[in-house]
């Protein structure tokens, strides 16, 4: 093992060994001397040349030390350490098992001489420089006693109770190695051995003595603090850091033990014992905290006020039905807080209890109480929020009696009251933080004494000041909205009330976000805000004309704020909100006309009918852009909703495209909303003639597509340098319209005709796109006499493969790829080439 001596005697060491070298030092300088005389009484230039050589030997290399062996000092420990354990587990056997036919007497006689020459040959081993092997022994030595207690039990006190033999012996081995290890040289085990055995003497007498469990609470407390005393007045660090362990696991027992009992007990009376028992507990780990560091302060804080909190809470909770045992930790935790408060307001001579690490440890055991609160209240708030979402199946049933029947979804364990006034409880809580974080920094902090509260405020509180203007409302509106579920409140009154807290935030949202406060809790009001609108909306589901009612209001609420709102992207979403509030009322109404969902299909329109009116008059806006792209959204689900009726399809489609060629007018609009113009006529006709079961497609599409190509290339004619018409714009809807139906129509044509007309017209679309170097008309006109082609030659190409082996296809495709790998470069400058051909068309 290694030994690492105190300081002093570290010290004595190094100036004897360096005594020793200056000696050793002497005596090499009188050698050399004489040997320099030596050498100049010698003549000659050999002598010179001796002499030199004595004179500047050159550096001595002592044997080297190849790589992986292990130093002296490791191989000694290992040695020692390995030494000790054979010694002690022999003595072991020794005492236990029988030596020859020695009984247990003569054995401990034995062992009684060995044990006083194990303890003295170390004190004589450090006097001579041997300190590692001395520790070695000196451990073995304290085994040994060990061993003693047990030989003196089994030969002079055969009779005694084990536990109560067990308690003195520790107590009297405790003595004896913390005396030992004041002995000269002070050896390094033996007082941590006395701290571990100090643990034992108080635990077991309790056992000895048959005490009640909470008996051995007190009994861990006052070791626990025993070791504290220790700990803090130690001046060897091993020594203090086994007291620290023990501290933790007899502190942790104590408290363990005291908690399960002060929860276990049936009334007030009962529950004052383990109380007791925490309390004091508690106070001990928080007056700690002036004699340890921050870091060991801020712990002492946390667990003297979770044990101060269990402590008085339990008394309180056994006088409380069971459900409000929530209710009395958390109105423990906030007399805790108040303490504190006033400790740090009226401050007691020294460092105040609140202040610093160990103010931030308290208020972390506050804190933790006060989570707990929240996340046992979570199944309630879930139950009123969230409830009504699965609620999709009772879509205007009728209005319940009450809110909870209105409530599906999560059921919490029992509706009870304490869970609102817990929430409510919190809430006043965190707003009177919040009171405590504003004032202490700006006001209390120049009265001296107050800023030691200053302090406080900006270390662990800080992050509270964004936190709670929207954390404490929200609360609130939780402690609101479960206090009206658990009274089972008129289901209007729930809608209502959850419409008004919808309401305060975004009232909230607004002032937020003109205040100084708006970086943090702007976002928060609007997300609480978004989350009650989806929890009314899907509550109102359950009645019609609360539907209308609640989404009307939810409506004009988010329109309101979005006019009222300075920042963007708040206003964008409350703008887009109120669009889709619209989309749902028209939903609705589309419902209560006993229309079926294609044929209220093109109600739907009316929502992005308005967006665009709207994008016209914000014109480039900011929000512009989100409230259209909402209403297209709109128009994307009347889409969905028609998809099953072909002709009702047709019409939405078409209705969407007069929509979007109508937002085309506006110039920032023109590229894209006339293309998506172009696209909706084109589809809507393609599903107009497929509803139709048209057969010969093209006498309806021909008296369109001659018109447009018309109009393309007066179009295109007309044009000024600068402002030319691309062919897709000119000629892609007419060339459209009659391409693609005929190409569906040629696809399940069995006859010749119709592919051969349609592929010469598409050729003669494709040579005039190349003539003209137009790219609509070479693309589209490409396309269709390849697909043709494909379509012709489909057959054929399926009979040639099934005639093929099988092995040919994977053959053919692996020479593919390796003829394309070997010619890559020159397919992709051909291919570079055509796609800049294409590129310089009109």
């Amino acid at each position: 093992m290694e030994h690492v001596p105190p300081p002093a005697e570290e010290l004595a060491l190094l100036d004897r060994e360096l005594a020793r070298l200056d000696a050793r030092r002497v005596q090499l300088l009188q050698r050399r001397a004489w040997l320099v005389e030596a050498v100049r009484a010698s003549a000659g230039s050999g002598s010179a040349r001796a002499h030199t050589a004595f004179a500047s030997p050159p550096p001595a290399s002592g044997p080297r030390v190849p790589a992986g062996t292990p130093s002296g000092r490791g191989a000694q420990n290992v040695l020692l350490t390995l030494g000790g354990l054979l010694l002690a587990v022999a003595a072991i056997a020794f005492t236990l098992f029988s030596w020859g036919s020695m009984g247990i007497g003569g054995r401990s006689a034995v062992l009684a001489t060995v044990t006083a020459a194990a303890l003295v040959a170390p004190v004589l081993l450090r006097q001579g420089g041997l300190r590692s092997t001395a520790e070695a022994l000196g451990a073995f030595g304290l085994v040994l006693t060990l061993l003693d207690a047990y030989a003196l039990h089994a030969v002079a006190l055969p009779g005694t109770d084990g536990a109560a033999f067990a308690a003195v012996a520790s107590a009297a081995l405790a003595a004896l190695w913390a005396g030992y290890g004041l002995t000269p040289g002070r050896p390094v085990l033996p007082v941590p051995a006395a701290v571990v055995a100090g643990q034992l003497p108080l635990v077991l007498g309790c056992v000895a003595a048959g005490a009640p469990a909470l008996a051995f609470g007190w009994a861990l407390l006052v070791t626990a603090v025993l070791d504290g005393v220790l700990a803090v007045r130690a001046a060897r660090s091993g020594v203090r850091i086994t007291a620290l362990v023990c501290l933790a696991v007899t502190g942790s027992g104590a408290l363990l033990l005291a908690l399960a009992r002060s929860l276990m007990s049936g009334g007030p009376v009962a529950a004052i014992a383990p109380g007791t028992l925490l309390v004091l507990a508690g106070a001990a780990a928080l007056l700690a905290v002036r004699r340890v560091p921050a870091g060991l302060a801020t712990a002492c804080g946390l667990v003297g006020g979770l044990a101060a909190v269990a402590g008085a809470g339990g008394v309180v909770r056994a006088a409380l039905p069971s459900e409000w045992a929530v209710v009395a930790y958390l109105l423990a935790g906030i007399a805790l807080l108040v303490a504190a408060r006033l400790s740090v307001a009226r401050p007691p001579v020294g460092r105040p209890l609140s202040a610093g690490a160990a103010g931030r440890g308290v208020d972390a055991a506050v804190a933790t109480v006060v989570a707990g609160a929240l996340l046992w209240a979570v199944p309630w708030v879930a139950a009123v929020l969230v409830g009504p979402l699965s609620a999709g199946t009772r879509v205007w049933a009728g209005a319940p009696q009450g809110l909870r029947d209105a409530l599906g979804g999560p059921v919490p364990p029992s509706w009870t009251m304490a869970a609102p006034v817990a929430l409510a409880v919190v809430a006043a809580l965190g707003a009177t933080a919040h009171r405590w974080v504003v004032r202490p920094v700006g006001e209390e902090g120049a009265e001296g004494t107050e800023g030691l509260a200053a302090v406080r405020t900006r270390t662990v509180w800080t992050w509270w000041r964004g936190a709670a203007p929207v954390a404490v409302p929200a609360t609130a509106a939780c402690a609101v909205l479960v206090a009206a579920a658990v009274a089972d409140v008129p289901y209007a009154a729930g809608a209502v009330l959850e419409t008004l807290l919808v309401a305060g935030a975004l009232e909230l949202l607004v002032r937020f976000s003109r205040g100084p406060a708006r970086s943090a809790a702007g976002p928060a009001a609007l997300g609480c805000a978004l989350a009650g609108t989806v929890s009314v909306a899907a509550l109102s589901l359950s009645s019609q004309a609360g539907t209308y009612a609640v989404v009307a209001a939810l409506t004009v609420l988010f329109a309101a704020a979005a006019l009222r709102l300075p920042e963007r992207s708040a206003r964008s979403v409350a703008a887009c909100t109120a669009v889709l509030g619209g989309i749902a009322l028209t939903a609705a109404a589309a419902g209560s006309l006993g229309l079926s969902a294609s044929h209220g299909a093109p109600l739907l329109l009316v929502g992005p009918a308005v967006t665009a009116l709207l994008g016209g008059v914000l014109r480039r806006r900011p929000v512009s852009v989100p409230v259209e792209l909402t209403g297209a959204f709109g128009a994307l689900v009347a889409v969905g909703l028609a998809i099953t009726d072909p002709a009702w399809l047709a019409l939405v489609l078409g209705l969407s495209g007069v929509l979007a060629a109508g937002t085309a007018v506006r110039p920032e609009r023109r590229k894209v909303a006339g293309a998506l113009a172009l696209v909706l006529f084109v589809l809507a006709s393609w599903v107009r003639l497929a509803a139709s079961e048209v057969t010969a497609p093209e006498a309806y599409t021909l008296p369109v597509t001659v018109p447009a190509l018309v109009v393309g290339v007066l179009r295109r004619r007309r044009a000024t340098p600068g402002h030319e018409v691309s062919s897709w714009t000119a000629y892609g809807a007419g060339l459209t319209v009659t391409l693609v139906p005929s190409l569906l129509a040629a696809w399940g044509d069995p006859g010749w005709t119709r592919p051969l007309l349609l592929g010469l017209a598409a050729l003669a679309v494709t040579l005039a796109g190349a003539r003209a170097r137009l790219q609509a008309p070479l693309l589209l006109g490409g396309g269709v006499v390849a697909l043709l082609g494909l379509h012709e030659l489909a057959p054929y190409v399926v009979q040639v493969v099934g005639a093929l082996p099988r092995w040919l296809v994977p053959a053919a495709a692996g020479v593919l790829l390796l003829a394309v790998g070997a010619t890559y470069e020159k397919r992709l400058r051909d291919a570079r080439r055509v796609r800049e051909a294409l590129g310089r068309m009109g």
